[in-house]
Protein backbone atom coordinates (compact mmCIF):
# COMPACT_ATOMS: atom_id res chain seq x y z
CA UNK A 1 0.00 0.00 0.00
CA UNK A 2 1.64 3.35 -1.20
CA UNK A 3 0.34 6.36 0.25
CA UNK A 4 2.54 10.22 -0.62
CA UNK A 5 2.93 11.70 2.56
CA UNK A 6 0.19 14.80 3.02
CA UNK A 7 3.16 17.05 2.79
CA UNK A 8 4.43 16.24 -0.45
CA UNK A 9 0.94 16.17 -1.56
CA UNK A 10 0.16 19.64 -0.95
CA UNK A 11 3.55 20.95 -2.52
CA UNK A 12 3.89 18.87 -5.49
CA UNK A 13 2.16 18.28 -9.21
CA UNK A 14 1.94 14.34 -10.12
CA UNK A 15 3.71 14.10 -13.35
CA UNK A 16 4.55 10.39 -13.98
CA UNK A 17 4.43 7.05 -12.08
CA UNK A 18 8.06 5.47 -12.97
CA UNK A 19 8.53 1.54 -11.78
CA UNK A 20 9.89 2.07 -9.04
CA UNK A 21 9.05 6.35 -8.20
CA UNK A 22 6.34 8.94 -8.68
CA UNK A 23 7.34 11.71 -10.41
CA UNK A 24 6.31 14.64 -8.81
CA UNK A 25 6.72 18.54 -9.75
CA UNK A 26 7.47 21.21 -6.95
CA UNK A 27 4.84 23.72 -7.54
CA UNK A 28 7.68 26.14 -7.55
CA UNK A 29 8.05 28.24 -10.32
CA UNK A 30 11.90 29.68 -8.94
CA UNK A 31 13.57 26.21 -9.93
CA UNK A 32 12.78 23.24 -12.31
CA UNK A 33 12.40 20.97 -9.26
CA UNK A 34 11.10 17.51 -9.81
CA UNK A 35 10.65 14.93 -6.69
CA UNK A 36 10.98 11.03 -6.82
CA UNK A 37 8.90 9.05 -4.07
CA UNK A 38 9.36 5.15 -4.13
CA UNK A 39 6.38 3.50 -4.05
CA UNK A 40 7.26 1.31 -0.96
CA UNK A 41 5.27 2.06 2.20
CA UNK A 42 7.13 2.77 5.48
CA UNK A 43 10.57 3.17 3.51
CA UNK A 44 12.27 6.31 4.95
CA UNK A 45 16.16 5.49 3.98
CA UNK A 46 17.45 4.63 0.76
CA UNK A 47 19.16 1.30 2.47
CA UNK A 48 15.97 0.42 3.29
CA UNK A 49 15.25 -0.30 -0.10
CA UNK A 50 15.69 -3.91 -0.86
CA UNK A 51 19.12 -3.91 -4.01
CA UNK A 52 17.04 -4.73 -6.64
CA UNK A 53 15.06 -1.21 -5.69
CA UNK A 54 17.97 1.12 -5.00
CA UNK A 55 19.26 -0.34 -8.50
CA UNK A 56 16.58 1.08 -9.50
CA UNK A 57 16.05 4.26 -7.59
CA UNK A 58 19.69 4.90 -9.18
CA UNK A 59 18.72 4.72 -12.72
CA UNK A 60 15.15 6.64 -12.05
CA UNK A 61 17.29 9.43 -10.18
CA UNK A 62 20.24 9.72 -12.77
CA UNK A 63 17.36 9.53 -15.89
CA UNK A 64 15.35 12.35 -14.43
CA UNK A 65 18.61 14.56 -13.87
CA UNK A 66 19.47 14.21 -17.17
CA UNK A 67 16.32 14.82 -18.61
CA UNK A 68 15.98 17.93 -16.88
CA UNK A 69 18.93 18.65 -17.27
CA UNK A 70 18.35 18.48 -21.24
CA UNK A 71 15.08 20.42 -20.85
CA UNK A 72 16.52 23.49 -18.85
CA UNK A 73 20.06 24.03 -19.61
CA UNK A 74 20.88 23.86 -16.16
CA UNK A 75 24.25 24.72 -15.23
CA UNK A 76 24.28 21.94 -12.38
CA UNK A 77 22.07 19.62 -10.94
CA UNK A 78 21.00 19.48 -7.10
CA UNK A 79 19.69 15.99 -6.18
CA UNK A 80 19.08 15.31 -2.39
CA UNK A 81 17.44 12.68 -0.17
CA UNK A 82 16.95 14.94 3.26
CA UNK A 83 13.43 14.07 4.78
CA UNK A 84 14.29 16.20 7.92
CA UNK A 85 10.43 17.53 7.34
CA UNK A 86 9.13 14.90 5.33
CA UNK A 87 10.05 11.35 6.56
CA UNK A 88 8.86 9.02 3.69
CA UNK A 89 11.97 8.49 1.62
CA UNK A 90 12.09 10.87 -1.01
CA UNK A 91 14.77 12.46 -3.87
CA UNK A 92 14.98 16.25 -4.47
CA UNK A 93 16.04 16.57 -8.44
CA UNK A 94 16.76 20.21 -8.73
CA UNK A 95 17.78 21.90 -12.02
CA UNK A 96 20.41 24.58 -10.94
CA UNK A 97 21.84 27.90 -12.61
CA UNK A 98 24.61 30.54 -11.66
CA UNK A 99 22.26 33.38 -12.14
CA UNK A 100 19.41 31.83 -10.22
CA UNK A 101 18.36 33.71 -6.67
CA UNK A 102 19.96 31.19 -4.34
CA UNK A 103 22.99 30.53 -6.31
CA UNK A 104 25.53 28.96 -4.78
CA UNK A 105 23.72 28.07 -1.53
CA UNK A 106 20.70 25.54 -1.07
CA UNK A 107 17.27 26.38 -2.27
CA UNK A 108 15.86 24.77 0.97
CA UNK A 109 13.81 27.18 2.80
CA UNK A 110 15.47 30.39 0.55
CA UNK A 111 12.43 32.00 0.19
CA UNK A 112 8.69 31.19 -0.18
CA UNK A 113 7.45 28.96 -2.93
CA UNK A 114 6.40 31.05 -5.94
CA UNK A 115 3.56 28.25 -7.36
CA UNK A 116 2.89 27.90 -10.75
CA UNK A 117 0.04 29.69 -12.81
CA UNK A 118 -1.97 27.52 -14.95
CA UNK A 119 -1.03 28.38 -18.32
CA UNK A 120 2.64 27.84 -17.65
CA UNK A 121 1.96 25.18 -15.58
CA UNK A 122 0.22 23.13 -18.81
CA UNK A 123 2.79 23.94 -20.91
CA UNK A 124 5.61 22.90 -18.89
CA UNK A 125 3.69 19.49 -17.74
CA UNK A 126 3.52 18.63 -21.55
CA UNK A 127 7.35 19.43 -21.85
CA UNK A 128 7.93 16.82 -18.90
CA UNK A 129 6.33 14.19 -19.48
CA UNK A 130 7.24 14.56 -22.79
CA UNK A 131 11.09 14.43 -22.28
CA UNK A 132 10.74 12.02 -19.04
CA UNK A 133 8.61 9.24 -20.83
CA UNK A 134 8.39 5.97 -19.14
CA UNK A 135 11.53 6.86 -16.86
CA UNK A 136 15.05 5.02 -17.72
CA UNK A 137 15.60 2.21 -20.03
Amino acid sequence: MFDLHPRLQADTIPVVDWPLCRILLMNDCSWPWLILVPRRHGVTEIHELDACDRETLIQEMAHASRQLQNLTGADKMNVAALGNMVPQLHIHVIARFTTDPAWPKPVFGFQAPAPYDAEFLANHMAELINALGDGPG
